[in-house]
């Protein structure tokens, strides 16, 4: 299947994306994370696009062909979520089935929150229910037996505390090296090489390092990305003129915009506050856990059920790129989910 770039352009914003599939087919939308693009979603939008529907993939806003605005609260939820309902005008569609990875996920969530009429069915890749919230509202995930709360008490949420007073240094150390930021960020979890999401078992995450190592890539002895090894990009997750794609877009585009994401918890609350109280999604939902994922464990996904009245959870032995680390079996939970429900 044939997959082409499109844009979507108003006044307030541009969302570049991607299409696989007929238009006149049900719309299924996959939102990327932090720091993805839409070609992320490759494997899904060929598979989808296949298999009779219109599949999807935008760059997020500050990512990729989409607008980068300049300013931290241009990138809260409020905005992000009028981006994706613009998107889904624009197709000439009321609703869509979405999928979300990493901060893709609580877009989705928001939508279904906000304007569970564009809503068929939702799916959430690693990330359970929320709206993006400020760090505080994820401490009770936290495992205490792996980070005891005196010396550990953000537990593996302290890079996101470490954001909100050190945004210029965090951003200059990821930008210091972004083609060995990229190997070290998209990687699965092994015993030989730790990287920012992927940890192997037992260890625990890197985020949770971030405050008592002065920032990022510190750990071991480092003190910067220049100082580390050489490291190659992990074949399985993309190499090659995929893995150079990812490179050139970074360096023309950098990571102010991505990393403002993190920046909008407080608004993103008051987002919340606006519905004036909790309506449960009765939208068919699929969370799929990846079983390896070192950040978002399975303490963090206890609200799923609370927050769904039509769940399905599976799970799969993945770090954190999980659409990219399995593929195929990916497509075939969604697949038999959306044929179960739809």
């Amino acid at each position: 299947m044939d997959i082409k770039r499109l844009e979507h352009a108003t006044e307030r914003h541009k969302t570049s994306y991607l299409s696989c599939g007929s238009v006149d087919a049900q719309p299924i939308i996959m939102l990327h994370g932090w720091p993805d693009l839409s070609i992320g979603w490759e494997e899904q939008l060929k598979f989808f696009g296949s298999q009779g529907y219109h599949a999807i993939a935008p760059d997020m806003r500050g990512y990729g062909s989409s607008s980068i605005p300049e300013n931290h609260s241009d990138y809260c939820m409020r905005e992000i979520v009028k981006d994706m309902i613009e998107l889904l005008s624009s197709l000439g569609h009321k609703e869509a089935i979405w999928v979300g990875h990493d901060w893709g996920s609580p877009v989705v969530w928001n939508i279904a929150l906000h304007h569970p009429e564009a809503v068929k069915g939702l799916v959430s890749l690693c990330v359970s229910f929320g709206w993006g919230g400020h760090p505080n509202s994820y401490l009770s995930t936290v495992n205490r037996d792996v980070y005891p709360i005196d010396e550990y008490p953000y537990g593996q949420w302290d890079y996101m505390f470490f954001y909100l007073d050190n945004f210029e240094l965090v951003l200059d150390q990821m930008e210091e090296d972004l083609e060995k930021f990229l190997a070290i960020t998209f990687r699965r979890p092994s015993d030989e090489t730790i990287s920012m999401f992927n940890t192997a078992k037992g260890y625990k995450s890197p985020t949770a390092l971030i405050t008592k190592n002065g920032g990022w890539f510190r750990q071991d002895g480092y003190v910067g990305l220049n100082s580390m090894p050489e490291i190659r990009f992990d074949e399985q997750i993309f190499s090659g003129d995929k893995a150079q794609f990812y490179i050139d877009t970074f360096k023309k585009n950098g990571l102010r915009g991505p990393n403002s994401w993190y920046m909008n918890g407080s608004k993103n609350d008051d987002y919340a506050k606006e519905l004036g109280g909790f309506t449960p999604i009765t939208k068919p939902v699929l969370f799929i856990a990846g079983e390896n994922d070192s950040v978002l464990t399975p303490e963090t996904n206890s609200h799923n059920a609370m927050a769904c009245t039509n769940l399905t959870e599976k799970s799969l032995p993945t770090g954190h790129w999980m659409a990219m680390e399995k593929p195929l079996e990916t497509n075939k939970l969604i697949f038999d989910w959306l044929n179960s429900n739809f």
